[in-house]
Formats: C-alpha cells, sequence, structure tokens
C-alpha cells in the first residue's frame, strides 16, 4: 500500500520529469530556427545574443528540473525558484498580450508555462512535511 508522502514525491518527480524532458524537446530545435521565427514573426530577430541567450538559459533550466526530478526531497528547496523561472516569462507575456504586444501563440506557449509553474508550486507543497522530518 503506497503511503502519502510516497504520492507526493512520485508526483513531484513526475512533473520535474515531464516539465525538463519537454522543455528541451521544445528549447533545442529553436537554435536552428532563427530565421525562421523572423519570417513567421515579423520583424527577424535583430539582437542574436538576446535570442540565443534566451534560449540557452531556458536549455540550462531543464536540465535543473531533470536534475529535481532526480530527488525531490533533496532539490525541494530548488522548488520554489523553478516556479519563480515559469512566472518571469508567463506573468510577462500575459501582460503583453493584453496590451497587443505579443502573439497568440506565444502568450499559448505562456500559458503552458503558467500550468507548469502551478504544478511545481503543488508539488514543493506535496513534500512540505516530508522536508519538515528531515
Amino acid at each position: 500500500m503506497s503511503s502519502r508522502p510516497d504520492r507526493g514525491r512520485t508526483f513531484a518527480r513526475r512533473v520535474f520529469l515531464a516539465a525538463g524532458s519537454y522543455g528541451l524537446v521544445v528549447l533545442l530545435p529553436q537554435y536552428f530556427l532563427e530565421a525562421q521565427i523572423g519570417r513567421d514573426y515579423p520583424p527577424p530577430i535583430t539582437h542574436p545574443e538576446h535570442f540565443y541567450g534566451f534560449v540557452g538559459l531556458a536549455v540550462a533550466w531543464q536540465f535543473a528540473f531533470l536534475l529535481i526530478a532526480s530527488d525531490v526531497v533533496r532539490y525541494r528547496s530548488l522548488m520554489p525558484i523553478a516556479v519563480a523561472e515559469k512566472a518571469a516569462f508567463a506573468i510577462p507575456t500575459f501582460i503583453l498580450f493584453a496590451l497587443g504586444r505579443v502573439a497568440g501563440a506565444t502568450t499559448a506557449v505562456a500559458g503552458i508555462d503558467a500550468v507548469l509553474g502551478v504544478l511545481f508550486f503543488a508539488a514543493w507543497r506535496g513534500l512540505r512535511s516530508e522536508a519538515t522530518s528531515r
């Protein structure tokens, strides 16, 4: 019979593993799509260092999510920072969309980040009792 702490660990592990895996699948191809993105969402990228810096930083966070998934109790203290990482993209994107400054497709991607941020928060809260018993 599974105990509640086991369910909390399993949930957290699955959330962070799914987020990190999904993120790598979505982000890594962007290294090869700079010109295409410029055509699909004009104007062309004029500061490639910002584009590649964003992609690189986001890829690094996917590895952090996979690290958290490897031992969710040990890395629980990183989970609120992971929530902040998701909020740092989602919240400004929603505001920019409301101001008519970003496309709906970008806002949809921000919505995925918002959902992941909520799941990260739930994972963090779900491990609270284990963290205090250590």
